[in-house]
């Protein structure tokens, strides 16, 4: 909403200090360059006549801008120095009110111009619209420059590998062992093997019924030895 009532306002302001410029600029061109220059030498403006004629070129083009809202800020630059040189060179001597000469007239369009550079036109000109256009243009390059970027993509990923990821069972190979796990099976096979022939087992007893203990029993009454007591419950 404020920015609403802003475009408005400046609208109507663009418009009104436009046809007030641009009548003075028509009346200085009706008048002629020469009597322009010719009483900006009187009030000891410094080159009075590329003086005039700048003046006369700002204030009719600049107005003109102003209205339809065309480089608003170029052309407000362009009048507020104008505007300045005025109040410097011509009115400033003769006090403010515009009736003795004042700078009174000149200070408010200078003010407006100034305004006008700052802030711009609003978006109700050639500037706003424009600049819609362009803003609108560039906003619809970027999205199809998205879109062609994100296609290009889709097609140059590769698809993905389904049997790779879901490999069928039904043509699955065994798969074969490899050198070193065939080699510690057939040593190991060897070990199971060798076992039960090279370790004797510990309830293994003597021809005769006589156990490893017996048999040293028997050792000891034949050499004299005193016979070790037996451990309990043998």
């Amino acid at each position: 909403m404020k920015r609403v009532v802003f475009d408005i306002a400046a609208l109507i302001a663009r418009v009104v200090i436009g046809v007030i410029f641009l009548a003075h600029g028509l009346q200085k061109w009706q008048a002629g360059l020469g009597a322009t220059s010719g009483m900006f030498a009187e009030s000891g403006v410094p080159m009075p006549q590329l003086a005039a004629a700048f003046v006369t070129v700002a204030e009719t083009v600049g107005g003109i801008l102003l209205i339809l809202g065309l480089l608003v800020r170029p052309a407000a630059l362009v009048l507020l120095i104008g505007m300045i040189g005025a109040a410097v060179f011509v009115h400033a001597p003769n006090g403010i009110f515009v009736q003795q000469g004042g700078w009174e007239l000149v200070g408010a369009l200078g003010a407006a111009s100034l305004l006008f550079l700052a802030l711009g036109g609003g978006r109700f000109g050639l500037d706003g619209i424009l600049g819609a256009v362009y803003k609108r243009r560039a906003e619809r390059r970027a999205a199809e420059r998205d879109a062609a970027a994100g296609a290009t993509t889709t097609v140059d990923r590769p698809a993905p590998d389904t049997k790779a990821a879901y490999p069928d069972e039904r043509h699955s190979v065994p798969r074969q062992p490899a050198e070193h796990e065939r080699t510690q099976a057939a040593d190991y096979d060897r070990t199971q093997a060798a076992e039960p022939a090279e370790r004797p087992h510990p309830a293994e007893h003597r021809p005769g019924g006589l156990s490893e203990e017996d048999m040293r029993d028997v050792d000891a009454v034949v050499n004299d030895q005193p016979t070790r007591p037996k451990p309990p419950n043998r």
